[in-house]
Formats: C-alpha cells, sequence, structure tokens
C-alpha cells in the first residue's frame, strides 16, 4: 500500500519554480517512492549502481548527455563533482523542474548544493511518516504507547515488516554503514554503546562530557559521532529559546530521535506494556511530539523556529514555537488524565516573559481536545495540526 505524503504538495508547487528539486531525508524514509510517484514521466538513476557511479566520476560531460533532462538522481552526494556540471546546465538552459536529486546524508548533499546550485534549487526534506499521513491512511493506532514503540518507518507499515526485524537490520545496513562512510570507527561495539547512551538521553539536556565519559571515549570523538549521527537523520539537537527574562536561563541543547521505534530498539523496549511502566516513558512521549512537530513543518514546507525553554529553577517549556508575531507555547504530558497543575508552568512562563500574541497548549496523551481558560488541551493525535 502507498501512503500518501503530505510532501506532495509543496513540491509539486515548486517543481515549476526551480529547475533543481532537492529531497533528503533519512534512509527508508520513502524518498525514492515520493519521486518515482510524483515524476513518473522521469528517468531514474541511482548513484548507489558501482557503474553508473563510475559513469558520472569519469565523464560527467558524457553522463549529463545521456541523461540531459527530466531524470531523478538518487544518492547524489556519492558523485559531488557532478553538481557544477549541474550548474553549468541549467544556466545554460535554465529548464524548471529539469533535475531532481535525492539523498541519504545530508552534510555531503548540502554542501554540494550550498556551493554549486544556491538559487537554482528548492530543497525538501522528507522524515518517516507524521500522524497526519498515518491518520489520513487509517493506520494510526488510538494508544499512544503502541505508535512510541512500532515507530514511523515506511517499510513497517506498506510491507508490514515487524519493528523489532526491521530496527535491527537498519542499525546494522544503514545506520553503521552510513557512519563508516563518514568517520573512521575502528571499534563497532563502542560506537552501537554511544548509540545506546544517547537513546537513553533521549529528551533530557545534552552532556557531552558526562556522554562521553561514560562511552570511555574523548569529548572530540563524542562530538564527531554525534555529528555524524544528525547528518544521517538519526538524531537531533533542539536548542533553548535565546530570550533571557531573568539570567539564569540552561543554555545547553537536548537531544531527540528522529524516529520512536528506532529509540524503542536501542533502549530494549518491544512493547507497549514493557512502556506503560518504564521511568523514561515521560521523555519518550515528549521526544514523539517534538519530532512529530519537527516532522510537520518539514512535510507542510513551513518554516518555523522551534526551541525549548528551561531556567536553573527547573521551570521549562517542552517547546517553543515562533511563526512570525505569534509565539505558541507546548506542554508535554504523557498521563490521559487532564489535571490542573499540569498548566503551572505555561501560566508562569507568560507572567515574567509578558509575551503578546501568545498561545498556549498542553499536549498529553488522550485523545480529545479541549479548550480551557489556561490553556488548549491538544490531543497527541492531533498536534501540529
Amino acid at each position: 500500500m502507498i501512503i500518501k505524503r503530505v510532501l506532495e504538495k509543496a513540491i509539486r508547487l515548486y517543481r515549476s519554480k526551480y529547475p533543481v528539486i532537492a529531497l533528503t531525508g533519512p534512509r527508508q524514509s520513502g524518498k525514492t517512492t515520493l519521486l518515482k510517484t510524483l515524476f513518473s514521466d522521469y528517468e531514474y538513476v541511482s548513484l548507489e549502481n558501482p557503474d553508473t557511479r563510475s559513469f558520472a566520476e569519469t565523464d560527467p560531460n558524457g553522463f549529463l548527455a545521456r541523461y540531459s533532462e527530466k531524470v531523478i538522481f538518487d544518492e547524489v552526494q556519492r558523485v559531488p563533482a557532478l553538481f557544477s556540471y549541474i550548474q553549468t546546465r541549467v544556466d545554460e538552459a535554465p529548464v524548471m523542474g529539469r533535475y531532481i536529486l535525492s539523498g541519504s546524508q545530508n552534510f555531503h548533499l548540502m554542501q554540494s548544493i550550498t556551493q554549486s546550485l544556491a538559487g537554482r534549487v528548492a530543497v525538501f526534506r522528507l522524515f518517516p511518516f507524521d500522524s497526519q499521513e498515518l491518520n489520513t491512511a487509517g493506520l494510526l493506532a488510538d494508544n499512544y504507547l503502541e505508535m512510541i514503540v512500532r515507530g514511523f518507518y515506511p517499510a513497517i507499515y506498506d510491507r508490514e515488516i515487524p519493528s523489532r526485524v526491521f530496527y535491527s537490520n537498519y542499525v546494522q545496513t544503514y545506520i553503521q554503514r552510513d557512519i563508516s562512510e563518514l568517520v573512521a570507527i575502528k571499534d563497532t561495539r563502542l560506537f552501537q554503546n554511544f548509540l545506546g547512551l544517547c537513546a537513553a538521553r533521549a529528551g533530557q539536556l545534552l552532556n557531552l562530557n558526562s556522554l562521553a565519559n561514560e562511552c570511555g571515549i574523548s569529548q572530540p570523538t563524542a562530538k564527531s559521532w554525534l555529528s555524524v549521527l544528525e547528518t544521517s537523520y538519526i538524531v537531533f539537537q533542539l536548542h533553548p529559546f535565546h530570550r533571557n527574562f531573568n539570567k539564569r536561563i540552561v543554555k545547553t541543547p537536548k537531544i531527540y530521535f528522529y524516529d520512536t521505534g528506532l529509540l524503542c530498539h536501542l533502549l530494549k523496549i518491544s512493547s507497549p506494556d514493557q512502556l506503560l511502566a518504564h521511568p523514561i516513558k515521560g521523555n519518550l512521549f515528549e521526544n514523539m511530539m517534538v519530532a512529530e512537530y519537527l516532522k510537520r513543518i518539514n512535510h507542510e514546507n513551513r518554516f518555523e523556529d522551534i526551541w525549548f525553554w528551561r531556567d536553573s529553577a527547573g521551570h521549562e517549556i517542552d517547546l517553543l514555537i515562533q511563526d512570525g508575531q505569534v509565539t505558541r507555547l507546548a506542554e508535554m504530558k504523557a498521563g490521559l488524565t487532564v489535571m490542573p497543575d499540569m498548566f503551572e508552568t505555561l501560566a508562569w512562563w507568560e507572567k515574567i516573559s509578558e509575551q503578546q500574541n501568545l498561545v498556549k497548549m498542553l499536549v498529553y496523551g488522550g485523545n480529545e481536545n479541549q479548550s480551557r481558560s489556561a490553556g488548549a488541551v491538544v490531543s497527541w493525535r492531533d498536534f501540529g495540526k
């Protein structure tokens, strides 16, 4: 079953406005399927193929003469030199939607785009399914615990692959392979331990020194490995809001995983029942909601800035969203029952910030939306709409 992707709308719009469309995102997030669906009349060329890659590397002019227009180049970051030749061709004949580029290593792809194709390309990011996509397809569970453990990668739904099987293979086949291509890792087990330690810190402040010490590696190594995990769309950092109201704000970022199914696999959580009483349940719920919002704004091609806010006394806003002049605050609570004290931090932040145009939201584990004087109560299923 092919599930319709929200990002289709934005790509269709900008196809007629730019000569090059670039799509990046994690491996197995559905990029190839989406591009073949949207551009069914285009020729598809994968640069993972050694023979094709050799042709592009040794004779880029001949390669582009063979694939002159209406072509999808998948994993194009594998041939960085190709970008300059593409630039020359689109400058000579700026036909809109001429080349479609795709890649799963964000650093290499974006570095090549910045150097050669700035102003000529519209860049999009496709992540695993968001809740809206699964809900439209009738595949979103009523219980958020089930969704956290199951994860959101397309193969789990399209091909009905059990999560434990998919994520085990994903770690071995894709993560370790991508990491080894970007940085030299002598001890694979040590890196797996590092990955597990990152998982245990999901939704928490990132202390790089502590992470390095517990793993038994140097801080520069930990920083390098973390950077590669970000480049490969495994983890991301959420930075603190820059405005300082009381001079005691926390300036350390928080770490999250793009997909909670992978996160649960690394934490050896294999069922909703196991997660129900797990001490990290609240962090995993927060991770799912923050990742959901990040996926949603990328899939809808919305340009919003997101942060968290925390002070040294422990007051924290899980997600702070700025869209124009409007600031939205979201507090994440995994419970199914909404209690009055859940709004306390939202009210406290409103008071100290004296912020105008403020929207307060309590995102919780239940399925009903409510409007209260203290703020909007938003079901986990509807957050991000």
